[in-house]
């Protein structure tokens, strides 16, 4: 399984939007990594996730949301997400 995940960082006030097959490794890397974006911006949500049987699928739909440059498109999707963790 593969998914397409958001992840928010309350300190920047940004989403982070990427791909994985393993989801709450992928979460705990970007909270303990000292190098790229998502170092400074610690610690980091799991707002949404959608799964995918393949990773070209999920790969796909990262870049389709990372397209959508207004957030209110992303929190409407969570908002309204059947993949919200909670």
């Amino acid at each position: 399984m593969y998914y397409c995940y958001i992840l928010y960082s309350a300190k920047l006030d940004k989403y982070y939007i990427g791909s994985t097959s393993d989801i709450e490794g992928r979460l705990s890397r970007h909270n303990s990594s000292g190098k790229g974006f998502t170092s400074t911006g610690k610690p980091w949500v799991l707002k949404y996730f959608e799964k995918y049987p393949e990773k070209s699928q999920a790969i796909k739909r990262e870049y389709e949301l990372k397209r959508w440059k207004d957030r209110i498109f992303l929190e409407a999707l969570i908002t309204k997400g059947s993949g919200h963790p909670g």
